[in-house]
C-alpha cells in the first residue's frame, strides 16, 4: 500500500470516528435531554423520528450526488453537517426546545446518511486498491468513537456537567478532526456522470440494473437486520436499561459503553476471522451472537445478566453491516451503485426503527419492543450465506487494480 493510500485510509478512519463520537455523545445524554425536555417515551420516539427522516433524505440523495460529484464533496458536506448538528442539539437542550433537538437530529441524520454512503463507497475502493479487508476496521473506528464519546458522556452524566456545554465541546473537537482529514481524500472517486465518455443517464441505468440483482437484495436484508440491531442499541439502550431493568442513568450509560466496546472489538478483529473462515460463517456467527444477546436482555429479569448479554449483542451487531458492504463492493461492475444500493437498504432501519420502537415501547415497554429486533436478527442467521458468495467482478477493472477482496481472503491475506 503506497503512502497516498495510507493517508487516505487514515482520513477515512477519522471520517468514521467523527459520527461515532458525535452519536454516543448524544446517546449517553439521552436521559438528561429527555428530562430537560419533559418528554415521554412516545414523544422521544417522535423526536428521534427527526433522525430517521434526516437519514433517509441523506441516503436517498447520496447515491445521485456521488455519481455526479464524487465521494469527496459528499463526504465533506455530510460530515460538516454532522458537526453543526451536534451544536444544534446542544442548543435545543439549553432552551428546552423539543423542536430544536428534533431539527438537530434531522441534520445529524442527513449528514450521516448522506456522508456515510459516500465514505463506504470510498472505503470499498480502498479495499480494491489494497487487496485487503478494510471496511470492518473502518467501521471499527466508528465504534471506537462511540466508546470514547460514551466514556466522556458517562463522566459528564455522573458529575452533572450540563448537556449543552458537553455537546458544544464535542462539536469543536469534531470540527478540528474533520478539517485535518478532509485534505487527504482524493477527488473524483465514484463520479460517473459528466465524465468523459459517460452518458448522461449512466448512473440511473446502472442503478436500475443493480435493483434486479437478487443477491444484492439478500445482502441488503442482512444489513437491514444488523443495522436495526445496532441502531436500536444506539437509540434506546440507555433508556432500555434505566426503564426496563431499573438501572441508574449512569449505569445505563455504562452498559451502552460496554455495547460500544464490544462493537469496536468485533470490528477490529473481524478481518482476521473473515480471512480464515470467510464472510458467510462470520456473518452467521454474528447474527447468532446478536440474537442470543437481545433475547437475554428481553426475557431475563436480572440486570446483571442483561448487562452481560449486551456484550454479545454488541459483538453480534459489529460485522454484518461492513461485511455485507464489502461483499457488495466486489460483486460486479459499478461498485458505486452496488454499495450505494445495499447501504440504502440497510439505512431504512434508521427510518422505521427509532419511532416504531418508541411507540411500541410506550404501549408495551421497551423490553417487549425489542422482540421486533430479535426477529430481524434471527432472519439474518438464514440470510448469512449470501455474504459468502464469491464476487464476480473482473479482477482488473482498471490498470493496477488487484484481485477482488474475496479472492485475497481465500488466500489468507
Amino acid at each position: 500500500m503506497d503512502l497516498a493510500t495510507r493517508r487516505r485510509r487514515a482520513a477515512l478512519f477519522l471520517f468514521f470516528l467523527i459520527p461515532g463520537l458525535s452519536m454516543s455523545s448524544w446517546v449517553t445524554r439521552t436521559p438528561d435531554v429527555r428530562d430537560q425536555l419533559g418528554a415521554s417515551t412516545a414523544q422521544m420516539g417522535l423526536i428521534l423520528f427527526g433522525l430517521s427522516v434526516g437519514s433517509m433524505i441523506g441516503i436517498l440523495c447520496s447515491g445521485a450526488l456521488v455519481t455526479r460529484y464524487g465521494t469527496r464533496p459528499v463526504m465533506g458536506v455530510g460530515t460538516a453537517v454532522v458537526v453543526f448538528s451536534v451544536a444544534v442539539i446542544g442548543l435545543g437542550a439549553l432552551t428546552s426546545s423539543a423542536w430544536t433537538v428534533t431539527a438537530g437530529l434531522m441534520l445529524f441524520g442527513a449528514g450521516v446518511g448522506g456522508g456515510e454512503v459516500a465514505i463506504n463507497i470510498d472505503g470499498a475502493e480502498v479495499e480494491q486498491i489494497s487487496g485487503r479487508t478494510v471496511l470492518p476496521t473502518l467501521h471499527g473506528f466508528y465504534s471506537l468513537g462511540t466508546v470514547l464519546g460514551a466514556g466522556v458522556g458517562i463522566l459528564c452524566t455522573a458529575v452533572g456537567f450540563p448537556v449543552q456545554w458537553h455537546l458544544a465541546a464535542v462539536a469543536v473537537l469534531t470540527a478540528v478532526l474533520f478539517a485535518y482529514a478532509f485534505r487527504s481524500v482524493p477527488a473524483g472517486v465514484g463520479r460517473t456522470r459528466g465524465t468523459e465518455g459517460s452518458s448522461g443517464d449512466g448512473g440511473a441505468t446502472s442503478g436500475a440494473k443493480v435493483w434486479k440483482d437478487r443477491w444484492l437484495l439478500l445482502l441488503g436484508g442482512i444489513i437491514l437486520a444488523m443495522a436495526l440491531a445496532e441502531g436500536a442499541a444506539n437509540d434506546w439502550l440507555p433508556l432500555l436499561m434505566v426503564d426496563g431493568h431499573d438501572m441508574a442513568p449512569a449505569l445505563g450509560s455504562a452498559v451502552y459503553t460496554g455495547f460500544a466496546a464490544a462493537m469496536t472489538i468485533g470490528r477490529f478483529v473481524g478481518g482476521f476471522f473473515i480471512g480464515r473462515l470467510g464472510r458467510g460463517p462470520v456473518v452467521r456467527a454474528s447474527a447468532v451472537s446478536a440474537t442470543i444477546g437481545i433475547a437475554v436482555v428481553v426475557f431475563s429479569d436480572s440486570p446483571v445478566l442483561a448487562g452481560v448479554a449486551v456484550l454479545f449483542w454488541g459483538l453480534g451487531a459489529s460485522l454484518g453491516f461492513p461485511v455485507a458492504l464489502s461483499a457488495a463492493g466486489d460483486s460486479g461492475e459499478n461498485a458505486t451503485a452496488r454499495v450505494g444500493l445495499v447501504a440504502m437498504i440497510g439505512y431504512v432501519a434508521f427510518l422505521v426503527g427509532p419511532p416504531s420502537l418508541g411507540f411500541l415501547g410506550d404501549h408495551y415497554g421497551l423490553r417487549s419492543a425489542m422482540i421486533v429486533v430479535l426477529a430481524f436478527t434471527t432472519a439474518a442467521i438464514f440470510l448469512a450465506p449470501a455474504a459468502g458468495r464469491r464476487g464476480t467482478a473482473p479482477a482488473t477493472e482498471r490498470p493496477g487494480t488487484p484481485a477482488p477482496v474475496e479472492e485475497c481472503e481465500d488466500r489468507g491475506v
